[in-house]
């Protein structure tokens, strides 16, 4: 059985793929900042190297290498840019990027002893548009799809594939919090823009990723593979 590590597992979409990958017969364990009582939830901070290396070890030794990576943290923060002050703009980078970064170099290690991994990043489809009062975000997600396609091509030979899922307006606490405080509009309106007509749901974004991680997705690397419903802006 293979051994999977979800970013972000307590909530929202991490939580979604967690749950889905484990339906599907994979080894989970989750990496969250807030603390769970839940078995194999993994307390850490991505943007702490040190502790995002203990938890990692502390996974192998309970699950065995790990095989599989879904880098689902994420952190926004609504705010015209003249109003971003420089610590909103490294806390934003540092989780959305950073994060990554930190993961990616604590597991790959194990696939490219194996000879075998899957790693998937959740990115963002303001990557494709833009986005206001979002520029730290959208900047720091849009690294995150050109750091997909690098690694894609330098780890590929070793059997690792390295894909981005975009998604789109999905129904999670972010997003809701977002509403909340004033930023998204008119979400019948945004709904209706939608081909699909509906909001997303995090187990959509979960499907993406599980096919990805699968056996069946070897030949699919280096994509951004957007879950939006049709929707691109």
């Amino acid at each position: 059985m293979k051994t999977a590590v979800v970013t972000g597992g307590g909530s929202g979409i991490g939580q979604a793929v967690a749950q889905r990958l484990r339906a599907d017969g994979l080894d989970v364990a989750t990496i969250d900042l807030r603390p769970s009582d839940a078995d194999l939830a993994f307390t850490a901070d991505v943007t702490d190297r040190s502790q995002v290396d203990a938890a990692v070890s502390a996974i192998r030794a309970r699950l065995g290498p790990v095989a599989v990576l879904v880098n689902a943290a994420g952190l926004d923060g609504f705010k015209r840019f003249n109003n971003i002050t420089f610590e909103d703009w490294h806390r934003v980078i540092d989780v959305n990027l950073n994060g990554v970064f930190h993961t990616i170099q604590a597991v790959l290690p194990d696939m490219v002893e194996a000879g075998w991994g899957r790693i998937v990043n959740i990115s963002s489809s303001s990557t494709h548009s833009g986005a206001p009062y979002m520029a730290h975000y959208v900047a720091a997600k849009s690294a995150v799809n050109g750091l997909t396609k690098s690694l894609a091509l330098e780890y590929g030979p070793s059997g690792i594939t390295v894909n981005a899922v975009p998604p789109g307006f999905i129904d999670t606490p972010m997003l809701r919090a977002a509403e909340k405080n004033g930023f998204l509009g008119d979400i019948d309106e945004t709904i209706a823009r939608t081909p699909v007509r509906r909001m997303g749901k995090p187990e959509d974004i979960a499907a993406a990723c599980a096919f990805l991680v699968s056996e069946e997705a070897g030949y699919i690397t280096g994509q951004i593979l957007g879950v939006n419903g049709g929707r691109n802006t």
